[in-house]
């Protein structure tokens, strides 16, 4: 079982309530958000602990769920995991597994006009991630993520920044 359903099923016990605002974009293209984004920056958690070089690749799949493939280097080896997302009447929330039966949500709470980076949440304030398009962020663009992402109430101080030492492609 994922830590996400744990902590939801500890929030619903404890009536504890969601401490961010993890609302979703209002419109988001699914073909321009298919394809690889490189993960720059994370909440720490027990399942990507000590990656780099992390990468997700969106795939359509025939059924019209989505194949989600997360690939890092962990202690010098490479790592794979891969998942399905399952659309829902918002484009912009997924349903993730990458553990059987179990999903939990994915939140598109950010997205560049020209889908060059993103911020996604998920159902409880424990989860944040940063995607782009390239291995870093043009300082810019991190100052709009960070104030977003403040606005909304989480923790940035709590961001790890993911060592993308990719070579260069040939």
């Amino acid at each position: 079982m994922t830590t996400a359903f744990f902590t939801r099923m500890l929030s619903w016990l404890t009536g504890s309530r969601l401490t961010v605002d993890n609302s979703v974009v209002r419109e988001l293209d699914l073909d321009r958000f298919l394809g690889s984004w490189y993960e720059v920056a994370r909440f720490n958690h027990f399942f990507e602990r000590g990656m780099s070089q992390t990468k997700a690749n969106y795939v359509l799949r025939d059924d019209g769920n989505i194949d989600v493939i997360n690939t890092g280097i962990k202690n010098g080896r490479p790592k794979t995991a891969k998942g399905r997302a399952k659309l829902t009447d918002s484009p912009a929330l997924l349903r993730v597994s990458f553990f059987g039966p179990f999903y939990s949500d994915y939140r598109v709470m950010l997205v560049d006009a020209d889908y060059r980076y993103m911020l996604i949440g998920s159902g409880s304030d424990g989860y944040l991630w940063i995607l782009s398009r390239t291995p870093q962020l043009a300082d810019t663009d991190r100052a709009a993520i960070l104030s977003e992402a403040k606005r909304r109430g989480y923790d940035t101080d709590k961001l790890i920044w993911v060592k993308q030492n990719r070579p260069a492609v040939a």
